[in-house]
């Protein structure tokens, strides 16, 4: 188990990680480092939904990179999720993308729909096995002792999980590999089709795992004799054939997430419930704490809710917290569902990532926030600051080793050798990083890979030394507040037009850019705690138009562009 130390007032943890046993293979990777330790990250609260269970319980939804999403919650996690599935990147050398067009128009043209680039499935060498390496160290401390873990993958990387799994957790606590047959996909060409997923299943103890055993229906091309499945298998002949209710076995054949059908919410690689209905109910029971640290569209959180499982989730996409946050309230509001004992949900953030979504207008944002003075688009540097030259490294996750290999690559080593030959005790250059997050010994990293020369590094991580630096925004609203009646007469989602190339005077209804309002009415200055959601199905659009109570306190608007983008602002009366 993790051991939690406090030095010089930052919380570590130290990890635990299995010996390399003699006899038993061990994958090796270009680069392979071994993750000893992690940091605590603290959450911010940013938005609250529904009540409290009975217990004072919150479901919870956590925005930013799942490394320090599970650093945070070792903290008060360790050793307490019972249920664990992931459907984390493939490695499919593919972009997944988003349609996104005006509401209740057609698509006739460029200026009312484009496509915006979810996530990126490409991995650099073997930086892939590292990423899920590091991750796989962390579910396992936060994993229960009856606990249970579901990977999600396919054949891309498979055979290399299983033995990252098997370093992870133990060869011996390998439960089954589950096949995933569907019916949606290519065809293939001078190759058999591909039709199904690997899911690999491991708990945390052999001796102490939950497991539910169910019955499911199963189809036959043939009539079943009882000697086919089970002593006591029921059987029976309808529209699709023959079929018979069966233990369930490791083969599943579930239908995919289709456009037309009533769960599909435009958002790639979702999964269907029926998939995480069975995880679910097989390795949880009621009351139980279900995990999903790549939930997407929310899937995972989605049935645990309706199964009255207690969930938390994560994603680094602002898209996959937006569509998640949508499917929940649709579910709680649901009165079919009987979800008034349900337990509501909270969103946190553990960063400042909806300001870099798109990896050049970041590095602008910065340049423009930190006052560095930009270099021309051919140098290796971003700029220069105070003397030092400025790298800007990914700050939509965690910085690592990975990421200083491009700076590490192109630096000016036969300057460095000159001014090491007239002093070999100089200082040859002066280089400070910019991040938001990164590893404890990526200092120590950076020296290491530059070898013999004297190097002054600094790192400006935003999270900590710059926690307050204000970014611009572009987006603007006209919202006035009259006779305890909110009315917005107008939106301008900036990045949103710009990307649908329309300009303000040719937006006819700006409700048509919106996917959703939330206004808090007694809002406490810090936590988003609406009272009116505005959350309109795809086809339909926003009202635009509130009563609030006489007895309202402060009032806070959160508008939500199709883009997931937000804008908020605080409303006060206009007379």
């Amino acid at each position: 188990m993790a051991e939690e130390r406090n030095d010089e007032q930052l919380t570590l943890f130290d990890l635990d990680t299995k010996p390399v046993i003699k006899g038993f293979p061990e994958l090796r990777w270009t680069g392979k480092r071994d993750y000893l330790q992690t940091q605590y990250y603290p959450a911010q609260l940013k938005e609250r939904y529904g009540n409290s269970d009975a217990n004072g319980w919150f479901n919870k939804i956590f925005w930013g990179d799942n490394l320090q999403v599970m650093s945070h919650l070792l903290r008060e996690y360790r050793g307490k999720i019972d249920l664990i599935y992931i459907d984390p990147p493939f490695d499919s050398k593919a972009d997944y993308k988003k349609k996104i067009q005006i509401k209740g128009q057609k698509i006739e043209n460029d200026n009312n729909f484009f496509e915006e680039k979810q996530y990126g499935d490409m991995w650099i060498n073997d930086e892939y096995l590292q990423f899920m390496y590091e991750r796989l160290i962390l579910m396992k401390e936060l994993l229960s002792e009856t606990g249970t873990i579901y990977l999600h993958c396919d054949y891309h990387r498979s055979h290399q999980l299983r033995c990252l799994m098997d370093q992870v957790f133990g060869p011996g606590n390998f439960l089954n590999e589950i096949i995933w047959q569907y019916f949606m996909g290519g065809k293939g060409k001078k190759e058999f089709a591909k039709k199904h997923d690997n899911i690999l299943v491991y708990v945390k103890d052999t001796n102490k795992y939950k497991f539910n055993k169910f019955n499911i229906k199963r189809y036959y091309d043939f009539k079943p004799s009882l000697a086919d499945e089970s002593a006591n298998a029921q059987s029976g002949k309808d529209d699709i054939g023959y079929w018979g209710i069966v233990a369930c076995p490791d083969v599943w054949q579930i239908k995919g997430v289709f456009n037309m059908g009533s769960e599909y919410l435009n958002y790639p690689t979702q999964k269907p419930e029926e998939l995480l209905e069975r995880i679910i109910k097989a390795s949880s029971d009621e009351g139980d704490l279900v995990f999903d640290c790549f939930m997407g569209s929310g899937t995972t959180q989605a049935v645990a809710l309706k199964m009255n499982r207690r969930f938390i989730g994560s994603d680094i996409n602002l898209g996959a917290i937006q569509i998640a946050t949508k499917r929940l309230l649709n579910i709680l509001n649901d009165t079919n569902l009987l979800n008034k004992n349900k337990a509501g949900f909270e969103v946190y953030n553990v960063n400042n990532y909806d300001f870099f979504r798109n990896p050049l207008e970041a590095r602008d944002l910065l340049i423009e926030a930190l006052q560095i003075q930009p270099f021309s688009q051919g140098s290796v540097f971003h700029g220069e600051l105070d003397g030092r030259k400025v790298y800007i490294l990914p700050v939509n996750r965690i910085a690592t080793r990975v990421d200083l290999q491009p700076l590490i690559s192109n630096l000016p080593y036969k300057y460095y050798e000159k001014i090491q030959e007239e002093d070999p005790n100089a200082v040859v250059d002066r280089i400070t990083l910019v991040c938001m997050g990164h590893e404890p010994d990526l200092k120590g990293s950076f020296l290491q890979m530059v070898g013999k020369f004297k190097i002054d590094i600094e790192i400006v991580d935003i999270l900590k030394d710059k926690s307050q630096l204000e970014f611009k925004r572009d987006s603007q609203a006209n919202i006035q507040f009259k006779h305890n009646v909110l009315t917005i007469k107008s939106f301008y989602p900036m990045n949103l037009m710009q990307k649908l190339s329309i300009q303000q005077e040719e937006v006819e209804d700006w409700t048509q850019l919106v996917d959703s309002i939330l206004i808090d009415y007694n809002y406490d200055g810090q936590t988003l705690n609406p009272q009116i959601l505005d959350v309109p199905s795809k086809k339909e659009l926003v009202k635009g138009k509130y009563d609030i109570p006489k007895n309202h306190g402060r009032i806070k608007v959160k508008i939500t562009d199709l883009l997931s983008e937000s804008y908020e602002v605080e409303v006060v009366d206009n007379g």
